[in-house]
């Protein structure tokens, strides 16, 4: 009897050229990180979502909400483009997500007296009792969820995040630009 053999299995092509996200050659490394990181956005996601519900918001209101909670702690007049700006997000969604909030009385909107084409923005004392009321839910979770790094390792995927969304900006800007000329490369 002949023993069976299995063949090879095909070799992919690498998905990127940078040495530093190649181990041996391959970009296998690379590709699982890639799915870790999509793997925790997507829990992360839903964690948002569980906060929200708490107080009656979808995730995305949650997290605008605690948005301008946390930059008004900084600075004295919170803007839509601020608030944009912090979430990645475009300012025509957030001031989408922020008409919900006012409508839920959780939000007000004034018109800034030095430029009136500013809108300042705080959270009222309905939105600072809800937020409150969660802090002790989101603490043990957020202990959680952050429980592997230490405090260097914080600082460093806290800076890192940042340029990697700075990167993830201007690949996609850059797949806008590639992605006719790919497609209109490909087999048919």
């Amino acid at each position: 009897m002949t023993a069976k053999t299995r063949p090879l299995r095909k070799k992919y092509e690498a998905t990127v050229s940078r040495p530093q996200l190649l181990v041996d050659g391959s970009d296998f490394a690379l590709r699982q990180f890639l799915h870790d990181t999509l793997a925790f956005s997507a829990r992360l996601q839903a964690v948002r979502g569980h906060f929200g519900a708490v107080i009656g918001l979808s995730g995305t209101q949650y997290t605008v909400l605690i948005a301008i909670a946390h930059l008004s702690s900084t600075t004295k007049k919170v803007g839509v483009n601020q608030v944009a700006d912090h979430l990645h997000f475009s300012g025509a969604f957030i001031t989408i997500e922020i008409n919900k909030l006012v409508s839920g009385g959780l939000v007000e909107k004034e018109v800034d007296v030095v430029d009136r084409r500013r809108v300042v923005l705080t959270i009222t004392p309905k939105a600072r009792t809800l937020l409150d009321g969660l802090a002790p839910m989101q603490r043990p979770v957020n202990d959680m969820l952050f429980r592997d790094l230490s405090a260097a390792d914080f600082e460093n995927t806290r800076l890192l995040m940042s340029r990697m969304v700075t990167a993830a900006n201007d690949a996609i800007r850059l797949l806008d630009y590639k992605q006719p000329i790919a497609t209109s490369r490909l087999p048919r």
